[in-house]
């Protein structure tokens, strides 16, 4: 293993807790000071229902009622970190979350996202679990 390759797979390791500390406390916790210390300007938004900017965050978070978030696994690379999780309380009905988020100097700068509702197991054609 070469050293470049320990400091990146440490960075991913540290980039990974920002993204699961800062989502814990913001969006379980409604914590709106995580955006302070885990996020940063100018925040680029590509989920379709928000815009740009930590604004929309600061707005939507305290309203949310019966949000649970409960990430299933995660990933990093580079400077990109995924999570699969599973979410109630974002839509009606309970829905399963790939969320992909780019951090720059340990800050939130960017967020992907594709959302699903979940559906049993029993139900896929496969019979697989979403997650």
């Amino acid at each position: 293993m070469t050293g470049s390759t320990v400091t990146e797979d440490g960075q991913a390791q540290r980039n990974t807790e920002i993204v699961v500390t800062a989502m814990r406390e913001l969006f379980v916790e409604k914590d709106l000071t995580a955006l302070d210390r885990y996020w940063a300007e100018p925040y680029v938004q590509h989920s379709p229902q928000m815009p740009d900017g930590l604004g929309t965050l600061r707005a939507a978070v305290p309203g949310l009622r019966g949000f649970s978030w409960e990430p299933q696994r995660t990933a990093a690379q580079g400077d990109l970190v995924f999570t699969h999780s599973i979410v109630h309380g974002w839509a009606p009905g309970p829905v399963v979350i790939v969320d992909i988020f780019r951090l720059e100097n340990g800050r939130i700068v960017e967020h992907w996202d594709v959302v699903q509702e979940l559906t049993p197991p029993g139900s896929t054609a496969s019979g697989n679990p979403m997650v």
